[in-house]
């Protein structure tokens, strides 16, 4: 007996191709230099890494514009030292862009993290949320005191810092933070509950404060 397969809710290609053409026109209408001003040159100010998760569109939740935000997106926003990836991301976003802002952005109820944490990731999804896997065996202790409701909150907070300071082994950074040019690295989460964004404090500005992350 063959099985009908189910369908996601949600618009057929040809509504978002049409959906693309009314943004376009709005866009055009609304400041007629945008496409022109925006294809003779990219100066982002920032990058962001953050989840691939759909409900965290970086330019959305942050009020910016198309070329204003340079954006890296995995699963779990993991910043590996061995992902080519990644690294040529954060690379040409230093070098060759200049920006002046990294920002580590997760977000509460990650997928990959909760994975990590109940150990259900199989596969090469498992593979990449292995770093993650460590920080929950390493602080299982201390996240365990916690109500459980809170341990994933804790758990999403503790692999932004965790990212964050693997950001800040990166070639790139080190080279230009060793050059004295103006880079700072930050640490952010995003509430899909409420759509606001929280600074976790985690700031850095030189080598010398990657010691304070732990």
């Amino acid at each position: 007996m063959s099985q009908t397969s189910k369908t996601k809710d949600g618009p057929d290609l040809e509504i978002l191709l049409q959906n693309n053409r009314n943004w376009a026109e709005q866009v055009r209408q609304e400041d007629p230099e945008f496409f022109p001003r925006l294809a003779t040159q990219q100066k982002p100010k920032y990058l962001w890494i953050g989840c691939s998760d759909s409900r965290v569109p970086a330019n959305q939740i942050t009020g910016l514009v198309p070329g204003e935000v340079f954006v890296h997106r995995n699963v779990a926003n993991v910043i590996g030292s061995d992902d080519p990836n990644c690294q040529s991301v954060i690379e040409y976003a230093v070098n060759a862009l200049e920006v002046e802002h990294i920002i580590v952005c997760g977000h509460y109820k990650c997928g990959g993290v909760q994975a990590a944490m109940q150990g259900t990731a199989t596969g090469i999804v498992a593979d990449w949320i292995a770093s993650i896997s460590d920080i929950w065996n390493a602080q299982q202790p201390n996240l365990a005191a916690l109500p459980a409701a809170e341990r994933l909150a804790a758990l999403c907070e503790l692999n932004v810092q965790h990212q964050l300071k693997s950001l800040a082994q990166s070639p790139a950074v080190n080279e230009a933070w060793s050059q004295g040019r103006a880079l700072s690295l930050h640490g952010w989460i995003y509430s899909i509950e409420d759509g606001l964004l929280k600074d976790l404090g985690l700031s850095l500005h030189d080598q010398a404060g990657v010691s304070a992350l732990g």
